[in-house]
């Protein structure tokens, strides 16, 4: 009985820590991103240059221990760290719930959204199970010969690295962001007719001017009942607005593509039907100056033998990206968005897509950007 308990926590805990390693590994840079909010809640933001590390090396440590635990490697500190790390994740995700700071935690990054309160439940869960691991360490028998074991673990160490560094540097193997290649991008910023809406509800608190007792009511029991008519109670504070039940919300709702005057050109860049690329520079301070350099001889070459559209789409000011496309001679339009969107639609700085009708048909890295003949035999003649 005991053996067959810690044999499902062992599973079920390093089954859990690879899913959950291996997924974040798949998209480093975003969850790069999620550790900055969380450096910025605890007012360490010095430690911004350190998000991207950080994130492939947790990770990978995710992996490695679920990996470790499975096989029964080193099973002392490896209960020791699943501990560790499960008390760490719950504080965090405990705090973002309560504090109501950083609304997705990013546990099973972009491929499963959890609330707060859902990670916080998860981790208690993951807690128990560990708990039950940690007290019984020292009978979690080895699937392999202590050094067969660590050549296993060496190797777990090497993929595990190496998954979060090439996806980081090539895009995710799986895309789960709104922005994936096939996305009509119009269509997902759309809200169906009839969708359901976001249901408020408001929330008086009373007090009795004669007895001092207090009441709190939300707004339908406050008119039902009749008490605004008695003198007697009166409200306290202003009324307190608190959503109860989330309505629909389309899959992009940040993305508004505007020119330095401030038009808004996204419609009209999302219903042409000839090819555009669109060179997606969030940052132009820190983007790659030689990608950028070899995109812009891409668009030249595309815009001077087929009229392609190509565009510049930026978060920086209209007189930086100004002095910026000067320096680097680019013949691209430009146009300016909100940075969070440009970071979603592709996790590359400089990376380049191609639409059409407001479809994404390709997207890439700038270490993996097409060549300009490829694009050329693929896609410009056949349109």
């Amino acid at each position: 009985m005991k053996n067959g308990l810690i044999w499902f926590c062992r599973i079920a805990v390093g089954l859990l820590f690879i899913f959950s390693g291996l997924i974040k590994a798949n998209d480093p840079l975003g969850f790069s991103y999620k550790l900055e909010e969380y450096f910025e809640v605890f007012h360490i933001t010095f430690l911004n240059n350190l998000a991207l590390t950080s994130a492939i090396l947790l990770c990978a440590l995710e992996m490695l221990l679920g990996f470790a635990l499975l096989i029964g490697v080193r099973a002392v500190k490896v209960a020791w760290g699943l501990l560790l790390l499960i008390i760490f994740f719950g504080f965090l995700t405990f705090y973002s719930a309560f504090f109501k700071v950083v609304q997705t935690c990013g546990c099973f990054g972009d491929a499963i959204p959890l609330t707060p309160w859902q990670s916080f439940s998860k981790d208690m869960v993951l807690l128990v199970l560990v708990a039950v691991l940690f007290v019984n360490r020292k009978a979690i028998k080895p699937l392999f010969s202590a050094k067969t074991g660590d050549k296993w673990l060496i190797g777990a160490a090497v993929f595990s690295v190496g998954f979060g560094l090439f996806t980081y540097n090539f895009m995710p193997f799986v895309d789960f962001l709104p922005y994936k290649i096939g996305a009509n991008i119009a269509e997902e910023m759309k809200t169906p007719p009839g969708a359901p809406q976001d249901v408020f509800e408001l929330t008086y608190h009373l007090k009795n001017k004669k007895t001092g007792a207090t009441k709190v009511m939300n707004d339908k029991d406050y008119l039902s009942t009749n008490i605004w008519k008695d003198t007697n109670w009166e409200v306290v504070g202003d009324p307190e607005n608190k959503l109860i039940k989330k309505g629909f919300e389309p899959k992009i709702r940040d993305l508004a593509i505007q020119d330095a005057q401030r038009n808004d050109y996204t419609k009209e860049l999302l219903s042409s039907p000839y090819y555009s690329l669109i060179i997606v520079a969030y940052d132009l301070d820190k983007t790659n100056d030689d990608a950028i350099n070899r995109l812009n001889a891409l668009a030249i070459n595309a815009t001077q033998n087929f009229n392609i559209r190509t565009i510049l789409l930026t978060s920086n000011a209209a007189p930086s990206a100004e002095a910026f496309a000067k320096a680097h001679k680019l013949v691209s339009e430009i146009f300016y968005a909100d940075g969070v969107p440009l970071k979603t639609m592709i996790r590359s700085n400089p990376g380049l897509i191609l639409l059409r009708n407001g479809v994404i048909i390709n997207k890439w890295h700038y270490h993996s950007a097409p060549k300009y003949d490829d694009l050329v035999k693929k896609y410009f003649q056949q349109q």
